[in-house]
């Protein structure tokens, strides 16, 4: 590994391919044991369910004929793009923000390749209390949002890792 990418952030790459092998890998289960619809119940609160998801978030834009998956693989690439650049300019020892940088671009580039090959995302995990169920996810959806809470986590810290104080 070259000295520049040691000493950056980049130097976190490792986890992108981790989180990415991750979620690829429970795609492929998913899709090779489970029929698209089917339910299998974990826990009393969580369950496997097979979904193909054509929009964002919540399914957002899922029914629009199609563009949306050109239109959030451009705003992955875009972000990925972002992050890598913000890592680059990171030094290595800045873990919190590169971690959770390396998480969001794992997930990112995760979806995207679903939405790139399959045309939708495929989503397996149903959090659920009574009769009441979350959107579906996957393991790329856990990264970006465990990365975007460590972000807004490192707003509230000093770069030393200590609180902040208020400067007013």
């Amino acid at each position: 590994m070259s000295k520049a990418i040691c000493s950056t952030g980049l130097r976190w790459l490792w986890l992108v391919l981790v989180v990415i092998a991750i979620d690829f890998g429970s795609k492929m289960w998913v899709i090779n044991n489970m029929m698209l619809h089917e339910t299998q119940p974990l826990m009393p609160f969580l369950n496997l369910f097979y979904a193909h998801n054509y929009g964002a978030a919540f399914s957002f834009l899922a029914d629009k004929g199609g563009w949306q998956r050109w239109f959030f693989a451009g705003i992955a690439i875009a972000i990925v793009v972002a992050l890598l650049v913000m890592m680059y300019r990171n030094a290595a020892s800045n873990k919190l923000t590169n971690i959770a940088y390396a998480l969001i671009i794992g997930g990112a580039l995760g979806n995207l390749f679903d939405r790139s090959y399959h045309g939708f995302v495929v989503d397996f995990i149903d959090f659920y209390v009574g009769d009441w169920h979350f959107a579906t996810f996957n393991i790329a959806d856990c990264a970006i949002c465990i990365g975007a809470a460590l972000v807004v986590l490192e707003g509230f810290l000093s770069p030393n890792g200590k609180p902040a104080k208020d400067k007013g």
